[in-house]
């Protein structure tokens, strides 16, 4: 087996479920839930079910009844069965339509798609891989026509390229990277900014519309805020620590208020190589983040992905990104200010007093909620006041207590720990080393932090913990030796103010298959069959103020089903109740999703297809370029697989649920 198979599994297994890095004895949210309900005389809410699954028989916790919970549901719609196949399926009287597939022309000029005969120049006009964040930011009031963002988060070789990979003893062998084959991964990482418009109820793009764009790991990019110009983020290439070149492993993102397009960098730590020089100030800071993780083979052929070459690169690495997609020569901007981890996604909400909250989950086993509260307030009659806000305000860092209370902790500069007799000698060294800082605090370690969705009708943000197989203690609230399944955590802001630095938390869920006692998942007892689900990823709030969740790591041998688009009622007597909406192909990723704001359009991502299929009895090996798992979206024998965006609407038209 060669090193860069090695590192193939590796990068897997760690885009599943985290290494784990925090060094911490911090309670961790197992613990303080634990703590917290097994001191109550009684359970509410969602976690009654808890409770019924110790004491129902799994069959009676199956038998839903379906009507009743679609008369107490906010939700409307046949459900979809959940499984296993080739192909993806949405529920009944809904159309699933793919719009943009890896190699699809971005630009009028663009090559056509060749997977045989890839090249950096063709990909950087052509739809990236692997589309994870979806965002649609409408143009001139329109609901027919608007930008559609998209991150391309990672890169899978083995799916993308003919002619590398080799079965030895049943394992996938994959080629050492050349060149060629580098830079095209680097093409097909960053962004697409594209305009689609409806055409007779149809999505489609306007390949030859002045907005679109491709951001890529090259694309020049500025830092700003607290930490730009710092001496940690300045190389031999950029003596300034101002200018970067490119962004990576952007997860999910966000749209902002005022209409820019923010790309949140995750798993950073797998694209560098090499080793710190002896004695090197950015050892344990490197060490916090996993890197060099050593999954990708860039830093052969580009020395600033060698931190043997370039120490501090990685420092400029790991922030949330803003683009201003209104203008396609525009110089994206790395916003220090909320700082530097492995994060999942930014959403945002206005709050009451007018300034603009963003909620930020590190996504790693037992590690961090954040949240940013800007300084400035935003103008909804002046677009271009908005556009540095993201420059200056106060980063939080969240601590749930089993009481039920939580409280923000700001992670301000000589407040508290935070001060040069821990080395932190600025704001800039906070922002930089964001989760020591939150070490430090006595933040409290969560389930791998991924999506956090506000509802600005509410005053609750929802967040998305995927799973923590490394749970070593079972608890009351979680009965299960490691948690495989994850949960959703709903944070209530004090008096429903998004800025406000207490609040209080319950579980909406804990997810996993109902039918087993022991799993301890605790969906309503309306929910079916088919609509439960495991490891909660990305989320999304509807005009309605309704919450759809889609999932990461459904699996024939985890959960026996794929991922999926699942809604689910977080009020009433339907609270916890949840339904299957669309599911995806065997091996992919469900990300996005992206309502429109006239609910009659659900913008989903489907990424890496095929990437497995060992435990599917339709396939029953590992899936490669020559062998596949599935050809979805084109099932053509001269395609492989392809990532894309899905566009679900109503037949006949009318909202979406």
């Amino acid at each position: 087996m060669t090193k860069q198979s090695q590192l193939f599994r590796t990068s897997q297994l760690e885009e599943a479920d985290g290494p784990g890095l925090n060094p911490t004895g911090n309670r961790t949210m197992g613990d303080i839930i634990a703590a917290r309900f097994s001191r109550r005389g009684f359970l509410k809410g969602s976690m009654a079910s808890a409770a019924i699954a110790a004491t129902v028989s799994p069959v009676a916790l199956l038998a839903a009844d379906e009507a009743r919970a679609q008369s107490a549901s906010v939700f409307n719609f046949p459900e979809v069965e959940a499984g296993v196949d080739a192909d993806h399926h949405v529920a009944e009287g809904y159309n699933a339509d793919v719009l943009l597939r890896w190699g699809d022309k971005v630009f009028a000029d663009a090559p056509e798609f060749d997977p045989t005969n890839q090249s950096e120049a063709a990909q950087e006009r052509q739809f990236g891989y692997n589309n994870d964040y979806v965002g649609f930011i409408p143009l001139d009031g329109a609901t027919d026509r608007g930008l559609l963002v998209v991150n391309h988060e990672y890169t899978n070789e083995h799916l993308m390229f003919p002619g590398i990979v080799t079965m030895q003893n049943g394992e996938l062998e994959v080629a050492d990277a050349t060149e060629d084959r580098a830079n095209i991964e680097m093409a097909a990482h960053g962004g697409t900014v594209i305009e689609i418009r409806k055409v007779d109820g149809k999505w489609q793009p306007v390949l030859d519309a002045p907005l679109n764009r491709r951001i890529t790991a090259k694309t020049e990019m500025q830092l700003t805020g607290p930490a730009a110009g710092h001496d940690r983020l300045k190389t031999s290439e950029d003596a300034s620590g101002r200018k970067v070149f490119g962004t990576i492993n952007n997860c999910a993102g966000g749209v902002t208020p005022w209409g820019t397009y923010i790309m949140a960098e995750e798993n950073i730590h797998g694209y560098f190589i090499g080793e710190l020089p002896e004695g090197h100030r950015e050892a344990a800071n490197y060490d916090r983040l996993g890197v060099p993780g050593g999954s990708y083979q860039w830093g052969n052929y580009h020395k600033r992905f060698d931190v043997g070459a370039e120490p501090n690169e990685p420092n400029r690495f790991g922030w949330v990104v803003e683009v201003d997609v209104m203008d396609p020569n525009s110089v994206p901007k790395k916003r220090t200010a909320l700082g530097r981890f492995k994060h999942e996604g930014a959403e945002s909400v206005v709050a009451k007093d007018g300034r603009v909250v963003f909620y930020l989950g590190d996504d790693e086993r037992f590690d961090y909620v954040y949240k940013f509260v800007t300084a400035g307030k935003y103008n909804p009659d002046d677009r271009a006041a908005n556009m540095d806000l993201l420059d200056e305000g106060t980063l939080y860092v969240a601590r749930f207590d089993e009481d039920g209370s939580m409280e923000w902790l700001p992670l301000v500069h000589g407040e508290g720990p935070l001060t040069a007799e821990n080395g932190f000698e600025s704001q800039a060294d906070i922002l930089i080393e964001t989760r020591r800082a939150g070490d430090l605090l006595g933040a409290t370690p969560m389930d791998r932090p991924e999506d956090i969705q506000p509802n600005p009708a509410t005053g609750r943000a929802y967040v998305m913990l995927t799973n923590n197989t490394k749970r070593e203690e079972a608890n009351a609230a979680n009965p299960r030796v490691a948690n495989a399944f994850g949960h959703i955590v709903e944070i209530l802001e004090a008096d429903g103010d998004f800025t406000a630095t207490t609040g209080n938390w319950e579980i909406l869920l804990q997810c996993g298959d109902p039918s087993v006692a022991e799993v301890g998942a605790t969906f309503s007892t309306e929910t079916t069959k088919n609509g439960w689900f495991g490891m909660p990823d990305n989320a999304a709030i509807d005009a309605d103020g309704r919450l759809w969740v889609s999932t990461d790591g459904n699996s024939m041998g985890d959960t026996g089903r794929t991922d999926g688009l699942w809604a689910v009622d977080t009020e009433g007597d339907a609270r916890g109740t949840s339904r299957l909406f669309y599911r995806v192909p065997v091996g992919a990723e469900m990300c996005g999703p992206c309502p429109t704001e006239d609910m009659t359009t659900m913008f989903v991502a489907v990424q890496h297809p095929g990437d497995g299929g060992e435990d599917w009895e339709g396939h029953g090996r590992p899936s490669y370029y020559e062998d596949l798992s599935t050809r979805w979206p084109d099932f053509r024998d001269d395609m492989p697989v392809r990532p894309a965006v899905v566009a679900i609407t109503r037949q006949g038209g009318g909202r979406i649920g």
